[in-house]
């Protein structure tokens, strides 16, 4: 094994993300038979941005914050990846998101490679000025890296299109000039792209459809439990809930509600957006995020963070498919553990790349100046998923291997053969 030692754990105790995610790239490595100049350009990051910038706050306080901005790899193309705010953030999670960014976009053929972004901040104790300003001052210190060329970012936990909005438009005011492809994920009265918002959770079902066949699991006989009921876990539950599956649970940081009979899906989202907590939804049995991985489903989607199921809890889980919605939710401990009991696992960088691959059919728009109808947006995403998770089946078929590593297979060799083909500079 070549590259620098990390810890084994993050704070906290947690498995650390970075080391997940390189463990993970050398199965794939071996799998391979990469040579160990490859290995080592591959497994490390290029650059790690760190900075520590002042916000003055609304009573006139300065209070310093720390962000990051990673980027793995840049050889097939700009660095692309979301930019979150959270107490949690830390270099090593960046890291690994980032190297996690690079084998999506690659997984799904896109001319990018992996970046990813985070601020140390907790948003739900931030006034609206406070956390505009913590924005625009984050995105002047990332100037030297980010840019339509070079690094684009897009929404990640607790960020959105307004976000987003002010990044772009924190960039266009000190180049003179709008620059709307330097991000995306932005409001459509801006160069957004129709179809961006559900892009992620589409991706989702056209996956899960397609590892139902693969695993003999008829739509309308299916349960479904969603971990996340956020922008991913939501719009992941109303699309497979138009398509027959049952989604008896979901959760929030909260906790979840249960329902074996099945969710009123619409009713649901209807009561969340109208302000209503999950919890207090009429017909429903509460039940905590731990509980929600281990309920007798047929289909589990973790939608929420890394390092959910672990070798402490993959022994209990009851779903024959576990479809991959977050980033990092799987340990390689509990993936041994799924190979074992015959449980097929659908992984993040397949599952969840439907938000980057329209976030590229938006990069594309805005460079053009030429926009798509969301129909055809729709239609060219589940084109892309279908023939991604088709390639990803067939190496992992070949290397008798999970999709997991199938999946890591057909990302690490594009970008080792892209590396390979542009060379070692100078």
């Amino acid at each position: 094994m070549t590259g620098l030692a990390v810890p084994t754990q993050a704070p906290g105790g947690a498995a650390n993300p970075y080391v997940t995610a390189q463990r993970q790239f050398d199965q794939a490595a071996t799998l391979l038979n990469l040579d160990a100049g490859m290995r080592a350009v591959l497994r490390e990051v290029r650059r790690e941005f760190t900075a520590n910038f002042p916000v003055r706050m609304d009573d006139g306080r300065i209070r310093i914050f720390t962000g990051y901005r990673v980027q793995h790899n840049l050889t097939r193309g700009p660095a692309k990846g979301g930019i979150r705010f959270h107490p949690d953030v830390s270099l090593d999670e960046v890291k690994a998101l980032a190297m996690w960014m690079t084998w999506k976009c690659a997984v799904t053929g896109l001319p990018y490679g992996g970046a990813k972004g985070g601020v140390i901040c907790d948003p739900g104790q931030l006034s609206r000025q406070e956390l505009e300003h913590l924005t625009r001052r984050f995105t002047s210190e990332m100037t030297i890296l980010i840019g339509p060329e070079s690094d684009i970012p897009a929404p990640d936990v607790n960020t959105n299109s307004q976000v987003m909005a002010w990044i772009m438009d924190t960039i266009s005011m000190e180049r003179g000039y709008s620059v709307p492809a330097t991000v995306t994920g932005k409001p459509l009265e801006i160069g957004g792209s129709e179809g961006r918002a559900s892009a992620t959770g589409r991706g989702v079902l056209v996956v899960t459809e397609a590892a139902c066949q693969r695993v003999g699991i008829a739509p309308h006989e299916a349960t479904v439990a969603i971990q996340g009921f956020g922008n991913v876990g939501s719009v992941s539950a109303q699309l497979l809930h138009e398509q027959g599956f049952r989604i008896v649970a979901v959760s929030d940081v909260y906790g979840g509600i249960y329902r074996p009979e099945g969710l009123d899906i619409p009713a649901l989202l209807a009561h969340r957006d109208a302000g209503g907590r999950l919890a207090d939804f009429a017909g429903t049995t509460q039940v905590a995020n731990p509980a929600l991985l281990e309920l007798p489903v047929t289909i589990l989607i973790p939608a929420a963070l890394e390092n959910q199921l672990t070798m402490a809890n993959a022994a209990r889980v009851q779903a024959r498919l576990v479809v991959e919605a977050a980033n990092g939710p799987t340990t390689p401990e509990a993936d041994d553990i799924f190979r074992q009991r015959g449980i097929v696992l659908v992984p993040d960088i397949l599952a969840n790349a439907g938000g980057v691959t329209v976030s590229y059919f938006e990069w594309v728009q805005d460079l053009q100046s030429f926009f798509w109808e969301e129909d055809e947006i729709n239609q060219r995403l589940t084109r892309v998923m279908e023939r991604s998770y088709a390639q990803v089946e067939e190496l992992a078929a070949a290397h008798k291997t999970t999709l997991r590593m199938g999946a890591y297979c057909l990302a690490v060799q594009r970008v080792a053969d892209a590396t390979q083909v542009r060379g070692i500079y100078p």
